[in-house]
């Protein structure tokens, strides 16, 4: 048996159980069900090298520790053009990311190394008059509401489903 070949780590926040049961709800009534391979998730890292693997885990690991999960919410229906997503407010995970992205700043991909807008799929590569549809239904009942954060995780991106790597629960 061959080892596995190493493969570039994407960073989530985790949510609690029945958020992540209402956001992958939605993802299935609304994700193209061939496209739809992952549970809902939000995305603080797309491509951290494979060899910071272990230096990863130990700062994820610091991040929540012992640290109460930082208070967060769904703050608006965002376009995606093609898709919908909403859009997650939380200055205690922006201040986690900022400083996770401080100490691998040499190292981070473009796409990392830009401004993070951080939030929830629940549609993505459809027409965009179907995009537009979910994004009116989902605005005309939507109210700002908590988001419960359980912890921090990574993964491992081998070109189809994520692998787990590691995950940090707070306290």
């Amino acid at each position: 048996m061959s080892p596995v070949a190493p493969a570039p780590i994407i960073v989530t926040a985790l949510f609690d159980a029945a958020d992540a049961a209402w956001l992958n709800d939605l993802r299935r009534a609304h994700f193209p069900p061939e496209r739809n391979h992952l549970d809902a998730h939000l995305t603080l890292f797309h491509h951290i090298a494979p060899d910071l693997a272990r230096e990863l885990k130990q700062r994820l690991s610091a991040a929540t520790r012992g640290m109460p999960a930082p208070q967060a919410w769904l703050g608006g229906v965002m376009s995606l053009g093609r898709g919908t997503a909403f859009r997650v407010e939380s200055p205690a995970l922006e201040s986690i990311r900022a400083e996770l992205a401080h100490a691998f700043a040499p190292m981070l991909v473009p796409q990392d190394r830009a401004g993070w807008r951080p939030h929830v799929t629940i549609q993505n590569k459809v027409e965009p008059a179907a995009a537009k549809a979910l994004q009116a239904a989902l605005s005309a009942s939507f109210s700002r509401r908590p988001l419960a954060i359980s912890g921090l995780a990574s993964w491992w991106y081998r070109g189809g489903p994520w692998e787990p790597l590691s995950r940090h629960m707070f306290a």
